[in-house]
Parts: C-alpha cells; sequence; structure tokens
C-alpha cells in the first residue's frame, strides 16, 4: 500500500537530529520517500516540516523563507558551537548588564545584515560540511553571508550560573532562512565583550507552520497525522481554481494563461486535487512541478 502524500509538521524532541526525525517518519509511513524542510540542530526543539512521497517535491517550492524562534541567551559565556553542546572558550563575567544595554547590542544585530556562520555549522566548505572540518581540527574561516533579521527582541534579564555571574535573557527572533540563531547569540555576546551562546532554542514557526499545527514524535508514533497534498500546498501558496479543460491541460504539462499571480501557485482541479504548482512568467502560467499522473 502507498503511503499518503503530504506534509508532517513536526515538534522535534530535544537530542534527535533532523535525520532521525525523518528515519522514524519513513518507519511510520512505510516508505523511503520522506524529506525535511530547514534543519534544526540536535539541541533545538520545535517545527520541523517533513513532506512524504509526492510532497518530498513540494519542500523545495513551499515559500519557508521566513521563520520564527524563542530562545534563551547566557552571556557570560562563549562556546565553540554557539550553544550549550559546545565546549566554554571564554568567560566574562556579566551579571551587571542592564537590559537596556542588551537591547541597544541587538539592535545593530537586527534588520539586512551580514553574518558569519558559526564553525561547527552544514555550511559547506569546498564539497564538505563545516562541522566535519572542525571535528577534524581544521576549522574553516567561513565568509560572512547576508540575512535578514525582522525581529530580535530581548526580555526577562535573570542571573544565572552557580555564582551568579552570568545573565541569561530571552530572545524572540523572527528572521529570514539561512539565519543563525546560534550566530546572534554569538555575536550579542561579542559586542557585550562578555561572550554568548545558546542555552535554549525552539522554532515557533516554519513560513505559514506552526506549533499548534506541529505533533509530537510520540503522538505521531500513536496516529501519524499527514496534511493532504492539497491542504499544504494551499496554506503555502496563493490558489488558483482550475476548470476541467485547464486541469487535463497542465496535468499534461501545458502552460496556463495567467492570471496575475506572483510567485509559485497552487493549481487546483475542481474536485480540489493539487494538480501542479505553477509559475507566472511572460504572460503564462507554466508549471513547476505537477502531481497528477
Amino acid at each position: 500500500m502507498t503511503a499518503a502524500s503530504g506534509l508532517v509538521v513536526v515538534d522535534k524532541p530535544s537530542g534527535w537530529t533532523s535525520h532521525d526525525v525523518v528515519a522514524r517518519i519513513r518507519r511510520l509511513a512505510g516508505t523511503r520517500r520522506v524529506g525535511h524542510a530547514g534543519t534544526l540542530d540536535p539541541m533545538a526543539t520545535g517545527v520541523l516540516v517533513v513532506g512524504i512521497e509526492k510532497a518530498t517535491r513540494l519542500l523545495g517550492h513551499l515559500t519557508l523563507t521566513e521563520k520564527e524562534y524563542l530562545a534563551t541567551i547566557r552571556l557570560g559565556q562563549a562556546t565553540d558551537t554557539g550553544d550549550a553542546d559546545g565546549t566554554v572558550v571564554s568567560a566574562s563575567p556579566a551579571a551587571a548588564l542592564t537590559l537596556a544595554r542588551v537591547r541597544a547590542a541587538a539592535a545593530p544585530l537586527t534588520g539586512e545584515i551580514q553574518q558569519v556562520p558559526p564553525t561547527v555549522s552544514a555550511v559547506k566548505v569546498r564539497g564538505r560540511r563545516a562541522y566535519q572540518l572542525a571535528r577534524e581540527g581544521r576549522a574553516p574561516v567561513l565568509d560572512a553571508r547576508p540575512v535578514t533579521v525582522h525581529e530580535f527582541t530581548i526580555s526577562d534579564p535573570r542571573p544565572a550560573g552557580a555564582d551568579g555571574c552570568l545573565l541569561d535573557v530571552t530572545a524572540v527572533v523572527r528572521c529570514s532562512s539561512g539565519t543563525y540563531v546560534r550566530a546572534l547569540a554569538r555575536d550579542l555576546g561579542e559586542s557585550l565583550g562578555v561572550g554568548g551562546h545558546l542555552t535554549m532554542l525552539r522554532r515557533t514557526r516554519v513560513g505559514p507552520y506552526r506549533l499548534s499545527d506541529a505533533r509530537t514524535m510520540d503522538e505521531l508514533a500513536a496516529d501519524l497525522r499527514v496534511m493532504p497534498l492539497a491542504q499544504a500546498a494551499a496554506a503555502a501558496f496563493p490558489v488558483r481554481s482550475l476548470t476541467e479543460a485547464e486541469t487535463r491541460g497542465l496535468s499534461h504539462g501545458a502552460s496556463l494563461s495567467a492570471a496575475g499571480f506572483a510567485g509559485p501557485v497552487a493549481a487546483l482541479a475542481p474536485d480540489g486535487t493539487l494538480v501542479a504548482l505553477v509559475e507566472e512568467r511572460d504572460g503564462q502560467a507554466r508549471p513547476l512541478a505537477v502531481f497528477v499522473p
């Protein structure tokens, strides 16, 4: 029996890699045709979007450019990974920092910025992952990349550490795809002269998919709820309703006349089936991916 095509919005547990989640969903769904959009670090929890069967072709086109996170940043210690899974490489008392000063340091880290990814990251350097080189003692020097941080809100300062010389703050981050919250914590600590790293990271939204849509691994093991292909596409893209004639043509790869949509559009048959994703260019709506035979 072929597994149902669609999306599963997972609330990833801490300690699991994104690949661990995919491997478990493969077993639950009974198919190897499973993928994910937007990797989460093992320490992090929260929204991970997983595609099954035909929905794996949807992942690359999903409008997942904006993400939201809830984080705890510990000021006064820097680690080699930028999070609590790493080794502390420097420390400096941070208890005297005020909320106003921390917020002032966060302000330059918002908007369109140039961000250097963490050394321990999945960024490729000459065909190899940066974290692989770092584990071999050959940590690469990574170039800064443009990212957009729409929101970096700091609140709730509180003493931390055995002697209270560290400072934990809560951060809400809304950012573009490719932004590393670990790097924001690192750079915030550096700008304050005390170092910083993440002790908690929870992704609360990926594109249109929120924590309220997500299920834990235990819940999915008991009941693998798959968001149908058409529903998943309609949540992420504008919808174009097709006539029977347009459905037949598009299912065979034919173009449609333009209808004034910007970006990818979910083209639905009269019965609600997702026929294709289309994109308008030069007065025509051309198929990006066709989902029906």
